[in-house]
């Protein structure tokens, strides 16, 4: 009899651990109340604090109507680019909302959602510059900005292996920021984030040179983890693509210069 009991409380314990185990990344923030958001510091059209001093962009809007589906409130964490990955593998995030390209090396850390656009790395020049064509970047004795651990970076590094890669921690901004300022005589980035962040600098001051020289998906990411969350996710971007609330978010971030007016 006493072994029987013993065997019953191992059971019990048994089911009660993995229960325990059971109770996922979703009941998490439920029973916090509050999404965990690590997003960039400065990354228009996705992310950036707007002339109001509003944080705001079509990954902030998304990140907000994923809380609002769920019943939470929402808390944005604001990190460079190189400091998303690590808030999201060391827990003080739950999803990783931004411009990121989905790559095979990344995903052997972290869990990418289904792609909720396409896009690619394009370069960038000053107005005046004599580079006219992507060819053009291509010979020696030129130099190359781009963001630090970007697919940006490694596309520049395929793309053009002779030029001197100059590498920012930061935004995008920074890099046009490099080319005005001659400090590179090219920039590499992701063309809807160069779209966005020209806005900010003086009309017709920077060029985008024809053609992509990539073509990548974009997605938001959570740790290996939060399997729960991760079909969560994927099945929001489902619904929100069905229903026309993607496409909405994205012609109005993405595809035009609308929002400029309004942040």
């Amino acid at each position: 009899m006493m072994k029987a009991w013993k065997v019953l409380g191992i059971l019990t314990t048994m089911v009660f651990l993995a229960a325990t185990a059971a109770a996922g990344t979703l009941e998490e923030i439920t029973q916090r109340g509050e999404l965990r958001i690590a997003c960039q510091t400065q990354g228009p059209p996705f992310s950036f604090v707007d002339k109001n001093g509003k944080r705001t962009g079509s990954s902030v809007e998304l990140a907000e109507l994923m809380a609002k589906e769920m019943g939470v409130k929402v808390k944005f964490l604001d990190y460079d680019w190189d400091g998303l990955i690590p808030a999201l593998l060391s827990k003080k995030a739950d999803i990783l909302a931004a411009d990121m390209t989905p790559t095979l090396k990344r995903a052997l850390k972290i869990a990418f959602t289904r792609p909720f656009m396409y896009t690619g790395s394009v370069v960038f020049v000053k107005a005046d510059s004599p580079i006219r064509e992507v060819n053009d970047a291509k010979k020696p004795g030129l130099k190359a900005a781009v963001l630090l651990g970007s697919t940006g970076e490694t596309d520049a590094k395929k793309h053009f292996p002779q030029a001197e890669l100059k590498s920012y921690k930061g935004g995008g901004p920074l890099l046009i920021d490099a080319v005005l300022q001659g400090h590179a005589d090219f920039g590499v980035n992701d063309s809807s984030a160069v779209v966005g962040q020209m806005a900010n600098f003086p009309p017709n001051s920077i060029r985008v040179l024809p053609g992509m020289v990539s073509k990548l998906p974009l997605a938001f990411a959570v740790r290996y983890d939060s399997m729960d969350l991760l079909e969560w996710l994927n099945l929001f971007f489902l619904h929100i693509e069905l229903d026309g609330r993607l496409e909405q978010n994205l012609n109005y971030w993405v595809n035009s210069l609308d929002w400029k007016k309004d942040h």
